[in-house]
């Protein structure tokens, strides 16, 4: 049996949800966090001390990392559209954390981005990978529990 190699994070951004979500990749032993980003090359660095990854002082610095796979976009939600289509140009995949974009018109952006360059991106909202909800979709799907109202 050939083993699957762990997915190479990168995270863009260092503040709390950030530290939250590098936590949870190290109980995950199909991810690996390889890299971070940040405005400056010391809160980058703080971070990375305390991960034990790559930093990086500036956004598009961890984008061009070729040893990254995908991003997990944790910077404050306004940057959300600017910093995903950056992470798109380089052909990274993308879970950006909610909300997606400030506006749907900067949503289909994003999507629309994401497409044409053939890369993952996904909202992380972790409640639609529960087993519980996929159940119910295919519940719904399926017309066994009635017409929702």
């Amino acid at each position: 049996m050939t083993a699957v190699a762990p997915i190479r994070w990168g995270i863009l951004g260092t503040g709390s949800i950030a530290k939250q979500f590098a936590k949870g990749l190290a109980a995950d032993p199909g991810s690996r966090l390889v890299a971070v980003g940040s405005r400056t090359q010391e809160s980058a660095s703080t971070f990375a001390g305390e991960f034990l990854c790559t930093a990086h002082g500036s956004y598009a610095a961890l984008c061009a990392d070729r040893l990254v796979d995908a991003i997990y976009i944790a910077s404050p939600h306004t940057g959300h559209r600017e910093h995903a289509l950056l992470a798109i140009s380089q052909g990274k995949a993308l879970l950006v954390e909610k909300p997606f974009c400030v506006n749907a018109r900067e949503s289909m952006e994003v999507i629309q981005a994401a497409r044409a360059a053939g890369v993952f991106c996904m909202e992380a909202m972790w409640t639609r990978c529960l087993p519980t909800i996929r159940q119910t979709a295919a519940w719904l799907d399926e017309k066994a529990i009635g017409e929702v109202r």
